[in-house]
């Protein structure tokens, strides 16, 4: 029998990509197709498909409704299997797909399209109840748990990390200890900690102060703050 296939897509050029890419696979199957979110809704209700392959962003909101409807699936169709595709190699958005359980669900950036065997071969996975995200995702998610691994940061306590960012903004120990609502010999106490675990030795050429400053804005991935004058 073939994968009943309901596709959601906003751009009318991507609908009729995906519609005649489709129709060249002998086991799938394209029923409906929708250009927005209420469509896609009726589409499902009407068609009662095997999976739907959505964009991630859909009129009228285009924020993230191929993920809203997918986690509507979960809880009220579960055998109903969904693709996302997105322009965004992001993987907070891929977890949030998989948020609740990854069967039935697959996350591809929108360049798998031109790939015929990439796209049907995920339709056929999450018919059977199984996942699959896209390799830049799971390359992200790699490169993200290394960087916060490696970070010289890690071993922070979260106090610690408010007093650098407060520190990193050119803020003097009282300014820090009135915008945290602590004590300037707390402050001073949770910077010698912080100075001690990025092993920062005092130095007459260049301040700790300043090079603890450099590693939060270096890792945090922050522009550096304006000159305090």
């Amino acid at each position: 029998m073939s994968i009943r296939v309901v596709i959601a897509e906003d751009s009318y050029l991507v609908r009729e990509s995906l519609t005649q890419l489709l129709a060249s696979a002998p086991d799938i199957e394209v029923v409906a197709v929708a250009e927005d979110t209420q469509s896609l809704r009726d589409a499902i209700d009407r068609e009662e498909p095997d999976v739907v392959l959505t964009d991630i962003r859909m009129p009228p909101a285009l924020e993230r409704e191929g993920i809203r409807v997918a986690t509507h699936l979960r809880e009220t169709r579960p055998e109903i299997g969904v693709v996302v595709l997105s322009l965004y190699a992001e993987p907070g958005f891929a977890l949030e797909l998989f948020d609740g359980g990854s069967a039935g669900r697959a996350y591809l950036l929108k360049e798998r399209v031109g790939n015929r065997g990439e796209l049907t071969a995920a339709i056929r996975a999450v018919a059977e109840g199984g996942s699959v995200v896209d390799p830049k995702i799971v390359d992200t998610l790699i490169a993200e748990r290394s960087r916060v691994a490696d970070s010289r940061l890690a071993d922070l306590t979260a106090r610690e990390r408010e007093v650098l960012a407060e520190v990193a903004t050119g803020k003097s120990n009282a300014a820090v200890a009135s915008s945290l609502f602590l004590t300037k010999r707390a402050v001073e106490k949770h910077i010698n900690a912080i100075f001690m675990k990025l092993g920062l030795r005092d130095s007459d050429d260049v301040s700790r102060r300043v090079k603890a400053t450099l590693i939060f804005l270096a890792e945090e991935g922050r522009a550096a703050p304006p000159p305090v004058v």
